[in-house]
């Protein structure tokens, strides 16, 4: 895991909460978005946990600088409550998820692990606020037309239910299938529509009004 923070006493914070006993492992820290780069291609982390606010590159341009990458590392960006836009931003330039630097440990804990093992993680407390500005700064959608009209029965389940930010284990709990068969339909609803990454599908399935903020 990577750490991108220009404050210590939140790079402090966050190695306490994420450590190596509970199986995360930190292997840099950098306080600004300009040194990401670099240290992704040295260290090679899982996840990076990013901040949005930082003096000379943000967390936004990092976050796209590292889409030009080979096999770039998913990011999780950290934020406050007055973040709506930039969070949009984040999402755009291809940052799997987001969470608020002041949740529970439990949550943080929860969104690295969704983020690295390939879901997303929206928080919930402004993931509705987040979108609104998502979709008020968009340049005109690019979703395939028909894509819609392709999915399965169960492919739209599932997108329903990444659309409420569950994960791959518990789309197939709460569906009663196989983690390979979430995977699958996940891959076929990202060819269908046309999608890059699983936040991408949480903010069609909002637009679509496959799922509607506050529901569950």
């Amino acid at each position: 895991m990577l750490l991108v923070d220009d404050q210590e006493l939140v790079r402090s914070g966050l190695r306490r909460i994420l450590r190596r006993k509970d199986g995360f492992v930190i292997v840099a820290e950098c306080v600004d978005g300009e040194d990401v780069p670099h240290a992704v291609r040295t260290f090679a982390p899982d996840v990076v946990v990013m901040d949005l606010r930082m003096k000379k590159v943000d967390g936004i341009e990092a976050t796209r600088q590292l889409q030009t990458e080979d096999k770039p590392p998913p990011v999780l960006v950290l934020t406050t409550f007055d973040d709506d836009r930039l969070l949009s931003g984040a999402l755009r330039a291809g940052a799997a998820g987001f969470v608020l630097k002041d949740s529970a440990a439990e949550d943080l804990i929860r969104a690295v692990r969704s983020v690295a093992s390939g879901d997303s993680y929206l928080d919930p407390a402004v993931t509705s606020r987040v979108l609104t500005a998502y979709r008020a700064s968009a340049p005109a959608a690019t979703y395939r037309a028909d894509g819609a009209n392709e999915l399965t029965a169960r492919e739209r389940d599932v997108l329903t239910l990444i659309g409420r930010g569950r994960s791959n284990a518990e789309i197939a709990w709460e569906l009663g299938i196989s983690g390979v068969t979430v995977k699958s339909h996940v891959g076929h609803i990202f060819l269908k529509l046309g999608l890059r990454d699983r936040a991408a599908a949480i903010v069609y399935a909002f637009d679509r009004g496959i799922v509607t903020p506050g529901g569950t």
